[in-house]
């Protein structure tokens, strides 16, 4: 039994308060994954398990007694050389009900299957022969410093923003599109929103209609899953398209998930692996869009380094030219040191940089 993982706590600080519709975060509380080999040492895989408070499913008082019973049974488990299953060993030890964890013990493993050195994919972009093209996140907050958010994302070469919405005042929200709108047209910026869920069914469509004149790619979740005659009314009939987020978490079950999409039929999903229950977990819900012509995008749920890394490795796998939202190395102040950098709306793995200490 040559392998033995262990876990250790770090707390992300953030650069400026992120608001979103569910409140303002200022840190966020990660365990790091370790994966090493007791019979050759030095090799050692990483990953990162973070939960989202209030949105992710193992978001709970007991996971870092969860985490910590889930790893002793790893380390008890008859795992001997390589290759191994790696779907049979998360099924075994890791429960459904734990995404993140999944997510985190997935992606170390994937880590030092593939020799320990934080290249869990052979591709272009694991290679630093090709970015990935990414939306610039604009959190919310002012007027005044939506506006200069946004001024920042163009200068940095960004033609896709993504706005939160659905947290402060709505005109207001609306004042800094428009604002966005007057300067540059469809053409020249794509913009995309997230509600978050924050809209009802009393005020839903109205919102959308207004929202509709700034000549939006997409919106985000616009109300709370679980609300499936309501969401497949707005998926086939909103004037902005309807990107399914929130909906998708929780759902682990291949059948399940076929049937969400079929049923509700909405034009694109965003694919959080960290939420979903792993890389293996996304790989199903891209199949079964692929299967009904639902388009999709990946997006990080505010992971460090770690499991942007892995999260970003696995997108460019499938060479998808819509632009993702792979964006959370730069929130932090304290994130761990890695090749991974943002220029001209890109994310590029940079050749001539290394990793950082972990542990």
């Amino acid at each position: 039994m040559p392998l033995r993982i262990t876990t250790q706590p770090h707390i992300l600080n953030f650069k400026k308060q992120a608001g979103t519709s569910r409140g303002v975060l200022n840190q966020k509380k990660i365990h790091l994954v370790q994966v090493r080999d007791t019979e050759l040492p030095g090799l050692f895989g990483y990953g990162e398990c973070g939960p989202l408070p209030g949105l992710s499913v193992d978001d709970r008082p007991d996971f870092e007694h969860e985490l910590e019973k889930i790893c002793s049974q790893f380390n008890a488990y008859d795992l001997e050389v390589f290759p191994f299953n790696l779907a049979i060993i998360l099924n075994q030890i890791v429960p459904e009900n734990f995404p993140s964890i999944r997510f985190g013990i997935e992606t170390a493993l994937l880590d030092i299957m593939n020799g320990g050195k934080r290249k869990l994919y052979d591709n272009a972009f694991s290679r630093s022969e090709k970015g990935i093209l990414m939306n610039g996140l604009i959190w919310m907050g002012t007027f005044d410093d939506m506006v200069a958010q946004v001024e920042a994302k163009l200068e940095a070469g960004f033609n896709t923003i993504k706005l939160k919405v659905g947290a402060i005042d709505f005109d207001e929200e609306c004042a800094v599109l428009e604002h966005i709108r007057n300067r540059y047209k469809k053409d020249q910026i794509e913009l995309r929103v997230d509600a978050n869920g924050a809209f009802h069914a009393g005020n839903v469509r109205d919102r959308l209609d207004r929202l509709a004149t700034y000549d939006l790619h997409s919106i985000e979740q616009p109300i709370m899953p679980g609300q499936a005659e309501l969401m497949h009314d707005l998926c086939a009939n909103s004037p902005v398209p309807i990107a399914l987020d929130e909906e998708l978490i929780g759902i682990v079950d291949y059948r399940k998930k076929f049937d969400l999409l079929k049923n509700l039929n909405p034009p694109y999903i965003i694919l959080k692996p960290g939420l979903l229950g792993g890389l293996q977990s996304t790989a199903e819900w891209i199949e079964i869009a692929g299967r009904l012509g639902v388009r999709w995008w990946v997006t990080s749920a505010l992971e460090s380094n770690i499991g942007l890394n892995a999260i970003a490795q696995f997108t460019a796998q499938y060479h998808n030219p819509l632009p993702q939202g792979l964006g959370t190395g730069q929130l932090y102040s304290n994130n761990i040191d890695s090749p991974l950098l943002v220029k001209d709306g890109y994310l590029w793995n940079h050749p001539d940089s290394s990793w950082g200490a972990i542990f």
